[in-house]
């Protein structure tokens, strides 16, 4: 099912002007990196389109509409393991002797084929994990717990049967029961919009016997590099030449945000070449992801197209690595997309990507807020900090030999180092106002299994 409106949501040609000016002390030449991410969180909407999918084809996608419970979960008393099943009031009194109390078993109840006849005071059954409770029963006790034996009684049919023995205070009233609708009450939101659907979510939906979900449309990202000396794998190098490795990790990063990519190149430092492309790109992609151009330089052409195709603010971000960064909005003939101009150096494109571009898709998606989490670690080691900046030193959290954690940086922290970023399994994030840090501060991490 789409949704009739499928416009993707961009910033109107005046909201980057207008959240600027609601950023005190604004200076693009030296702007904290918190005032550039909540200029862009004012900026960016959701896109407005919707589908059903299979919940198999639903994982990692965004919920568009609240699940609601169309049944209890479970939908039935039942066990919570193997053991005996009777009503609380046939346990003897601890009235201080350690009274035992010795129980008849009538029958079993198994998962799926419940026991249907009644059970009177002084009676048990066998029960099964996940098996039906029958009705006035109220308690289990574990298999483990209980000792059985031949009945002892005067009836030779009761002699017949098996007892167990139920040892003073080995179990309380009401324990080892699930109750109906314990887990999910029908009529109760069992899902919220805006969720990413993870293998968990899969599951529950499963449970409550719903075949397809509503999710929101996938983003569309644009993405390409700028610079002529960039060669694609598998072209020859010449002198002066790197390549280009911005687009595999854009790739990777988007891929794993479940967005739509469209991967376009390299393009070269020309000014017609750039317009084509920024203009393809706006055609067919909710936004628009660039690596290089975005500094001063005599072969950067990108500031000349945001002039003449959309609203764009370049800003030098008090961090590093990753100092200029570009944000806005182009504008092609059927409609605009965000806009988000990284560096050129390999870490610098990760770093801004993370912690400007990634947070702002998500929103576009529908997802709901997703800060990185940040954990407190000690350092291993002293770091030079200028106050003033925010910092992102790719690290290496492991436990010391007291089986503590602690994290160290990698090395050399260049912006260019991408080898670095595959040695690392965490990113060390100091503060704009933080200075020095001494061994054993503590720091703060974000971990990158699941985010790279």
């Amino acid at each position: 099912m789409n949704n009739p409106s499928n416009t993707p949501a961009a910033p109107s040609p005046s909201a980057l002007s207008a959240a600027i000016s609601c950023v005190s002390d604004y200076d693009s030449e030296a702007l904290p990196v918190s005032h550039a991410q909540a200029i862009i969180r004012r900026c960016i909407t959701p896109i407005n389109a919707i589908e059903k999918v299979a919940i198999r084809s639903a994982l990692e996608r965004i919920l568009a509409a609240d699940i609601i419970s169309p049944i209890n979960v479970p939908a039935y008393d039942n066990s919570a393991m193997d053991g005996y099943a009777f009503h609380s009031d046939s346990l003897r009194p601890d009235d201080g002797n350690l009274s035992d109390t010795v129980l008849t078993i009538i029958g079993t109840s198994h998962a799926g084929r419940a026991f249907e006849d009644a059970v009177a005071p002084g009676q048990t059954i066998r029960i099964m994990t996940g098996a039906l409770m029958p009705e006035g029963l109220d308690t289990v006790v574990p298999q483990e717990f209980v000792s059985v034996s031949a009945c002892a009684a005067s009836d030779p049919l009761q002699a017949a049967r098996l007892c167990i023995t139920i040892p003073a205070g080995t179990v309380k009233a009401g324990a080892n029961r699930r109750l109906a609708g314990e887990d999910l009450q029908a009529g109760a939101a069992a899902l919220r919009k805006g969720r990413i659907l993870r293998p968990a979510d899969l599951g529950l939906l499963a449970s409550l016997g719903i075949a397809e979900v509503p999710v929101q449309r996938r983003l569309r990202v644009a993405f390409f590099s700028t610079g002529d000396e960039l060669r694609s794998v598998g072209e020859v190098l010449d002198p002066g030449c790197v390549y280009d490795s911005n687009r595999y990790t854009l790739y990777g990063m988007l891929q794993r945000l479940g967005c739509d990519v469209i991967d376009m190149g390299v393009v070269a430092d020309d000014p017609a070449a750039l317009e084509v492309a920024f203009k393809s790109a706006a055609d067919n992609a909710d936004a628009i992801i660039t690596s290089g151009g975005v500094s001063v330089g005599d072969a950067d052409h990108t500031r000349q197209m945001m002039a003449k195709l959309g609203e764009v603010a370049f800003w030098k971000l008090g961090m590093r690595p990753g100092r200029p960064l570009a944000f806005g909005t182009i504008n092609s003939a059927n409609k605009p997309a965000v806009f988000f101009g990284l560096p050129g150096n390999p870490v610098a494109v990760m770093v801004s990507f993370y912690f400007f571009a990634r947070e702002a898709l998500l929103y576009m998606m529908g997802a709901q807020s997703v800060p990185l989490p940040l954990m407190p670690v000690a350092s291993a080691c002293a770091i030079r900090k200028r106050p003033g900046r925010t910092e992102y030193q790719r690290g290496i959290l492991a436990r010391d030999v007291d089986g503590e954690w602690s994290v160290r940086p990698t090395g050399a922290q260049g912006s260019g180092i991408l080898r670095s970023m595959t040695e690392a399994n965490c990113m060390i994030v100091l503060g704009h106002d933080k200075g020095d840090v001494g061994l054993g501060d503590l720091v703060e991490v974000i971990l990158f299994e699941g985010l790279i």
